[in-house]
């Protein structure tokens, strides 16, 4: 054993972690003393899930009320034609295990609201937005904004994916600085009717990945105030700069809210 506590088994496993400047032991034993809670285990979750497991983050929630369906197979990496019908936290857990033994999986078969938003974030070190929908990103942005845990963000359509990480700093700006206000139901469409090339999500919960590990180890630059555009049609990425807006109700100098449970999460997800 080693002053950290990794045994030859791990020294082994996280070689190519440990002989990096800047990371060593002490960075793969900062992963291994993690817990992470991903929410969503579809087309962005199934890298970020892959990856984080295989870094070595020592706990992993899943939350996702879904299950495995044959037209998710074409992007949803960690998920098995045998387990069509199947609750995704289950099919995702069963993934993690048979990859590596050192990750403790929690899994959370339900809906992430706003019931159960602040206890599902709380006393993370890290929280990854991997969901589809602008109901839950507003619910991720204002509990992980409140209780002052850093997270990342992705979204992807049809040839395009666009990701962030919101640090939670003084200076950082969240979800709503960028979106106040989701757009009206119904104009922007989902993956089930413009859909999405099945690499694109792999491209961006990759950089999910990446971005968390990065932090849980304090090495590098994130995406804090940066949002990175991927354009797989014409392989080209772009970044546009996030300014925190110091009106924003929930992260601005004098935030409106103090609570998810003040935010009706219905139709554009404004704050009164």
């Amino acid at each position: 054993m080693t002053d950290l506590d990794l045994d030859q088994r791990q020294l082994d496993r996280y070689a190519r972690h440990i002989i990096m400047d800047g990371m060593g032991p002490s960075g793969q034993k900062a992963l291994l003393d993690a817990e992470v809670l991903v929410v969503g285990a579809g087309g962005l979750g199934s890298p970020v899930i892959q990856y984080l497991a295989a870094a070595g983050v020592g706990t992993l929630h899943i939350v996702d009320d879904d299950v495995v369906e044959r037209s998710n197979l074409q992007r949803q990496t960690i998920h098995r034609d045998a387990d069509q019908g199947r609750s995704k936290v289950e099919s995702a857990a069963e993934f993690v295990r048979g990859l590596n033994p050192d990750v403790e999986v929690v899994t959370h078969d339900v809906e992430f609201t706003p019931k159960n938003a602040e206890a599902f974030v709380a006393d993370k070190d890290y929280v990854v937005d991997c969901s589809d929908n602008f109901r839950t990103r507003y619910i991720v942005n204002d509990a992980c904004t409140l209780a002052g845990v850093p997270f990342s963000h992705g979204a992807v359509f049809r040839y395009e994916g666009q990701v962030t990480t919101f640090d939670g700093g003084d200076d950082s700006p969240c979800y709503r600085c960028l979106f106040p206000e989701a757009p009206p139901e119904g104009t922007v469409p989902d993956c089930a009717t413009a859909g999405v090339l099945g690499a694109v999500p792999g491209t961006i919960g990759t950089i999910q990945a990446t971005e968390v590990t990065k932090g849980i180890m304090d090495v590098g630059e994130r995406l804090d105030g940066r949002l990175l555009f991927y354009d797989a049609e014409r392989m080209e990425f772009d970044e546009i700069e996030i300014k925190r807006n110091p009106d924003c109700p929930v992260c601005g100098d004098d935030p409106a809210i103090d609570s998810v449970a003040d935010v009706e999460y219905v139709d554009s997800c404004a704050i009164e």
